[in-house]
């Protein structure tokens, strides 16, 4: 479609204040009430993005969560050029509210570079996107379901009230009425909502670096189904972005937590293209706490 992706017109669409200084609004907002981590990683990039030369690409970025967002105020993202080297480039973003640090970011760019030295990973075996239903479609499903528990149908039919700018298909998504644990692993394809058509790369990461953030780190929580979540929020993410790809096409994310325990949950993922190439890693890791009496039954 011809529809611009509300992530470029509107979530990534920074107001310049000053040379090195900006302000980002809010557009999706989480039940949870506190801003959305993966909309502040990709303003944060796109910040960075605004002070290196149209030449350089992002190759990481790496970021701490130090304060709980506020979703009724502005976020202030200062960018400080920490070094412009002639093949490596960093720069530094503190996001602010109430004048206060909320998150910080160090991303570094490149300059293209061919080298002898490639590999990668094979990408998993999975249906095509068009094979699969979205989670809007899956989630239509289950509230048909008339013995469906009254709370279980208010989540969901909140879930589906959302304007979450992603479309997700899942290729294996778990069973809502049952509480078994399940390996910690998940397979998704993701796109970008809308248009954003070929453009600087830079805008692809920043896009990609917003829907990196969705569904993640609840990776992390699928052997422990028994358990009612209380508190989960991210502590930090990091990105390493591969090769060229377009985030409003449909890419495979691949999720998988070798880890949990102390009150936090480790996950890793992978943004595979259509064709198999890997496009980005990531690494995220959060608090995840969780009330000690098991799930009751959703039927």
């Amino acid at each position: 479609g011809d529809l611009r992706s509300v992530l470029i017109t509107s979530v990534l669409n920074l107001e310049r204040l000053e040379v090195d200084l900006f302000r980002g609004r809010h557009h999706w907002v989480p039940a949870t009430q506190r801003l959305f981590g993966g909309q502040i990683v990709g303003q944060a990039l796109v910040a960075a993005a605004r002070a290196v030369s149209r030449d350089e690409q992002v190759h990481s970025l790496h970021c701490y969560f130090v304060r709980t967002g506020d979703p009724k105020v502005p976020v202030l993202y200062e960018v400080e050029r920490t070094r412009t080297g002639k093949s490596f480039s960093v720069r530094s973003v503190k996001a602010i509210q109430h004048g206060k640090p909320i998150f910080t970011c160090q991303a570094s760019f490149q300059l293209s570079q061919a080298s002898p030295v490639q590999h990668q990973f094979t990408m998993p075996a999975v249906p095509p996107p068009e094979e699969l239903l979205t989670q809007d479609e899956l989630i239509q499903k289950f509230l048909q379901n008339p013995n469906l528990a009254e709370r279980y149908r208010k989540h969901l039919t909140k879930i589906q009230a959302e304007d979450v700018p992603i479309d997700i298909k899942p290729v294996n998504p778990p069973d809502i009425f049952s509480s078994e644990p399940q390996e910690p692993k998940q397979l998704f394809w993701v796109r970008a909502r809308g248009y954003i058509g070929d453009t600087d790369m830079k805008v692809h990461c920043c896009v990609a670096a917003y829907i990196s953030d969705y569904a993640f780190l609840g990776t992390a929580l699928l052997p422990h189904r028994q358990y009612r979540v209380g508190f989960m929020v991210s502590l930090d993410h990091s990105m390493w972005f591969h090769a060229p790809f377009r985030a409003d096409h449909w890419m495979l994310y691949e999720c998988e937590s070798p880890w949990a325990g102390g009150c936090r949950g480790l996950v890793q993922g992978r943004l595979w293209r259509r064709d198999g190439v890997l496009a980005v890693t990531c690494a995220q890791e959060g608090v995840i706490r969780v009330e000690q009496t098991p799930n009751q039954s959703k039927l």
